[in-house]
């Protein structure tokens, strides 16, 4: 579902247009020198289309008088024309370099732009929508700049042929500038019309791409509903409209090449009328005549820019769509470096996070002292996965401010944050070619294969890792794994790169009881000491944490260790009470017995289905060219 604070979303058309036009700009300038040698060989190709009539008709009187120099203009022609068709073919291959250039130039752009925003606007455009962007419309925005010069270039011989006419005999050239007006008025209403309709057309596109992808995601889902028909219904709603809207944009360009088709020959046979006139009147000679009527066509052939512009209309329109992507703001980073050896000490003073015109966090001042492990607690929507990611900067607060060890967050470099704040999620992505690939996946140099093992062991995962065809190096792509071992590969992940600040966020909600409470000794035991945050569900989280962050409704509503909160406030028991029985897996003070039930409504919190993420889809970089050879070392 798309989020409703997006940046696209809250963009003004002009301001899209404005960044459109700005990514069009710069794939021209990256592709400068093709697109000027394109735009070089078609106006020599247009010089010497110019050209060819007047030296076509010069050779025919020279001909006709039997002049000596008729041979030697008469290759002059041939020279003419070899030129024109070899400068057009060079054309043609150029502007295939230019298009792939500034094609490619465009998807860098918004594809870096994607993964340097925040992770919830990325996760505001739907996969579906994002891939068009990217691939389809990316494609069509790329043409542009060769289009122009393609555009510019056809205009040059039917403006040359006319000044050619009116140089040959003025009745003539204004036989044809009679209906040039018309013209003009016919090629404006065409450019308006077409990128109305283009835009449309690809808007309509956009929306049936994104409920495709959503519909090969839950491929799963649709064949155990019995839903398939359904879905095809859903996806396929808007194809009449882009059937229509498909039409509509043929309909404009077919219906101004029908009336330029019908212009043209009717200014060209008013040409060579007039021009036949003037000849028997002896103004103007035979090779004069053949001239003016090879001018009236190339100057008739202004209609082809239709073409052009066409090309031209359908990229902005292309790129606009693509540029809902380059609008989205940047998660910048300073360059302030953390004092080294820091214990992991977490601030917030008066944060305030906005998500949808309301605010979702607001008033969070605290202090965490460091090497502390914190439990953030509080009933669905109480703002704990948001918290989560203020604390380590996957997104800003609106208001406020975040410090790690004394510095500003937003002022720290990219690796310093991603060095030193760790990340798991409930539900981990898994980057790379194979598992331990995925493990040692991260910002940094690739860890190693020892570092890697000893993650796996203590995050619960190298048992099954180990069972696996081959192991730490078997692709993942080979690996089906259940929900809580990819679980516990994401845990490995985090551990692996863990760092003075380790984010937990509902990281353990798909593992056993037994399980996660072996993780969590390892968390204390084996992997770096620092301070941890826990999006805790589970009542052993809460149990065993320094520290308890109760949140509700966005706010602090209490800290303190566990078991004050459960013996002082009822309303904080019942946050754990998911059920009838939740209770009667604790002692009076909230403990977890030791029997491998965590009480308190834990069996009903790991059932509760989990709300999808996008926070680990964030740019940690590639540890891939370091990684060499490592399947077969594993």
């Amino acid at each position: 579902m798309r989020a409703p604070d997006t940046a696209a979303d809250s963009a003004q058309p002009q301001d899209v247009a404005h960044a459109a036009d700005r990514a069009l700009r710069a794939a021209a300038r990256h592709s400068g020198g093709r697109t000027a040698a394109v735009l070089g060989c078609e106006v020599a190709a247009a010089g010497a289309a110019l050209a060819e009539p007047a030296v076509l008709g010069h050779t025919l009187d020279l001909l006709l008088r039997h002049a000596p120099s008729g041979p030697a203009w008469t290759l002059l022609c041939a020279g003419v024309i070899t030129a024109e068709v070899a400068l057009d073919a060079a054309a043609a291959r150029l502007t295939g370099e230019v298009d792939g250039r500034s094609t490619a130039r465009l998807r860098r752009l918004g594809l870096a732009r994607l993964l340097r925003t925040a992770p919830h606007r990325a996760a505001g455009h739907a996969p579906g929508e994002t891939a068009a962007r990217l691939t389809a419309h990316a494609a069509e925005a790329g043409k542009v700049p060769a289009a122009v010069a393609h555009a510019v270039a056809a205009l040059l011989a039917p403006l040359g042929a006319v000044v050619a006419l009116l140089l040959i005999d003025l009745w003539t050239a204004l036989a044809f500038l009679v209906g040039v007006p018309l013209l003009v008025l016919l090629l404006r209403a065409f450019s308006r019309d077409t990128l109305t309709s283009v835009a449309r057309y690809q808007q309509v596109q956009l929306a049936t791409a994104g409920r495709l992808v959503e519909a090969l995601a839950g491929a799963r889902t649709i064949a155990a509903a019995g839903s398939a028909d359904r879905e095809r219904a859903r996806i396929l709603a808007q194809l009449p409209e882009l059937g229509t809207e498909g039409r509509r944009m043929w309909q404009v360009y077919g219906s101004t090449t029908a009336r330029s088709a019908a212009l043209m020959p009717m200014l060209f046979y008013a040409v060579l009328a007039v021009g036949g006139i003037r000849l028997s009147a002896g103004a103007i000679g035979v090779g004069e005549l053949l001239a003016a009527s090879r001018y009236a066509g190339l100057a008739a052939g202004v209609g082809a820019v239709t073409g052009g512009l066409a090309a031209v209309a359908r990229g902005r329109a292309a790129a606009r769509r693509t540029a809902a992507l380059l609008i989205l703001p940047v998660l910048g980073h300073g360059r302030a470096e953390l004092p080294e050896g820091g214990p992991g000490t977490l601030e917030l003073r008066d944060v305030r996070v906005v998500r949808g015109g309301s605010a979702v966090l607001r008033g969070i001042s605290l202090v965490i002292p460091g090497g502390t492990t914190v439990a953030v607690v509080g009933r669905s929507g109480a703002g704990k996965t948001l918290f989560a990611a203020v604390a380590g900067r996957l997104t800003d607060p609106d208001a406020g401010r975040v410090l790690l060890d004394g510095v500003p967050l937003q002022e720290v470099t990219a690796e310093a944050l991603r060095r030193e704040v760790g990340y798991a999620f409930d539900r981990p992505v898994l980057l790379g070619d194979t598992v331990g690939d995925a493990i040692g996946f991260g910002a940094g140099p690739y860890p190693g294969r020892e570092a890697v093992r000893a993650a796996a062991r203590a995050a619960g995962a190298d048992a099954f890792v180990r069972r696996l065809p081959h192991g730490f190096g078997t692709r993942l792509a080979e690996a089906p794994m259940s929900g809580g071992e990819v679980q516990r590969l994401g845990l490995a992940r985090a551990f692996c790169h863990a760092g003075r600040l380790l984010v937990l966020d509902d990281a353990t909600s798909s593992l056993d009881t037994v399980t996660a409470r072996e993780v969590e000794r390892a968390l204390a035991r084996e992997v770096r000491p620092g301070t941890r945050i826990v999006v805790a569900h589970r009542l052993s989280s809460a149990v065993r944490a320094d520290l308890v962050v109760w949140l509700e409704d966005g706010r602090v509503r209490a800290t303190g260790t566990h078991g004050e909160l459960w013996r002082n406030d009822p309303a904080y028991r019942a946050v754990f009470a998911a059920n009838e029985n939740g209770n009667a897996d604790a002692d009076a003070n909230g403990n977890a017995n030791e029997n491998g039930k965590t009480g308190a409504g834990e069996d009903a919190a790991a059932r509760a289905p989990a709300v999808p993420e996008a926070d680990d889809h964030r740019p940690t970089g590639d540890s891939r060219d370091s990684r060499g050879n490592r399947e077969a070392a594993w």
